[in-house]
C-alpha cells in the first residue's frame, strides 16, 4: 500500500472537478492498478470510492543549446488517476496537521 499515491493534483481544473463532480486527482506509481489506488484511498482518507480513471504520460524529448555544447534529455513518465467519491464523501487535502 505505501508508494501507491505520490502527490495529490492541485489545479484550477481540478478544483472545479472537486466542486461540481466530487472528483479528486493524484500522481500515482506507474505500476498502480486501479483496485489499489481504490484501497489505498479509501483506507488514507476514510472516504468511499466510486470509480477510478487512469492516464499514463510518456516523457518528452527535450533538447538545451548551450555554450558547451548541445544535450538531449526527457522529463520523467508518470500515471495519473482521477478518483470519483461516492455522494456526499469529501477529501481535505489542506487539513492542518497536528
Amino acid at each position: 500500500m505505501r508508494g501507491v499515491l505520490i502527490r495529490p493534483l492541485i489545479t484550477e481544473k481540478m478544483n472545479a472537478l472537486n466542486e461540481q463532480q466530487n472528483k479528486y486527482g493524484f500522481i500515482v506509481d506507474l505500476g498502480a492498478n486501479k483496485i489499489e489506488i481504490a484501497r489505498v484511498v479509501e483506507a488514507r482518507f476514510n472516504v468511499k470510492v466510486e470509480d477510478v480513471n487512469t492516464v499514463r504520460y510518456d516523457g518528452k524529448e527535450k533538447t538545451q543549446f548551450r555554450k558547451s555544447g548541445r544535450f538531449t534529455g526527457s522529463t520523467s513518465r508518470f500515471k495519473k488517476a482521477i478518483v470519483t467519491l461516492k455522494e456526499g464523501q469529501k477529501i481535505d487535502l489542506f487539513e492542518e496537521v497536528k
